[in-house]
């Protein structure tokens, strides 16, 4: 009988413990589902086709169908100078790594709530893709913003004490310098140059071998970017506004 006793109190023990773990795993699950966002539909461009046997030296950036890119740039409102590096600057990255399946419409939404485009201040793309002007972010002092100390001796954002984010996509010194990609083939990397931040961009949101089809993958991807919710809805809703204006790539 005592033995009976005992079993019956353990019994009731692990139903209240069990119990109160669910209740307390239960939420945090929730509350974690609730901050992965589905991606944004996947926007297509219309390719050049490259010359058969053509090669080089260096890495061969997918180049946007003129024609499209006017098109599109008038559906989307994308400045074409910039559109044609974000178009290029998605297929380097799906070439490098082709489980990441990065549309050009992510990395465009990126430019634009960061830049417009590289029109932040009044300021353009020259045809060279060169922002016509610094485009640099506020003091990372912590007051209103994270505190970062300088990184680069302010060669990149003119502040020696405190970091800045440079450039139409708005890399932090320190970011840039292991994130940095040469996007034009000019043998530099330049977070002022669209065809370079574009490039880095998409392929720093490609890393550790993240999957942008997937709700987690597109999530976790634009979180390191920038980890606040509300950015992250404001470039799903931005990319998805872009496929839907762009259209069909034909």
């Amino acid at each position: 009988m005592l033995r009976l006793k005992r079993l019956a109190v353990f019994t009731v023990f692990a139903c209240c413990v069990v119990t109160g773990f669910l209740f307390w795993a239960l939420p945090l699950s929730g509350a974690q589902a609730r901050g992965v966002k589905p991606p944004p539909p996947r926007a297509e461009a219309k390719l050049v086709e490259l010359p058969t046997g053509t090669t080089s030296a260096v890495e061969i950036t997918p180049s946007a169908d003129a024609q499209w890119i006017i098109r599109a740039a008038a559906q989307t409102g994308i400045p074409a100078r910039a559109l044609q590096a974000y178009v290029a600057a998605a297929g380097t990255a799906n070439n490098s790594t082709p489980a990441c399946g990065i549309g050009w419409n992510t990395v465009a939404a990126i430019g634009f709530v960061e830049s417009g485009h590289g029109t932040h201040g009044g300021g353009h793309l020259t045809a060279a893709g060169q922002a016509s002007g610094p485009i640099i972010g506020p003091s990372l002092d912590g007051d209103g913003f994270a505190a970062i100390a300088d990184t680069d001796a302010g060669a990149l954002d003119g502040d020696a004490r405190w970091d800045r984010a440079v450039g139409p996509m708005q890399f932090i010194p320190s970011t840039w310098r292991y994130a940095g990609r040469d996007g034009n083939g000019d043998g530099k990397a330049d977070p002022f140059n669209i065809d370079d931040a574009a490039l880095s961009a998409a392929s720093y949101l490609c890393a550790r071998g993240r999957d942008l089809t997937t709700a987690r993958g597109w999530t976790d991807a634009i979180y390191s970017y920038n980890q606040s919710d509300s950015y992250i809805d404001k470039v799903r809703g931005q990319a998805t506004s872009y496929a839907a204006q762009a259209g069909a790539a034909d």
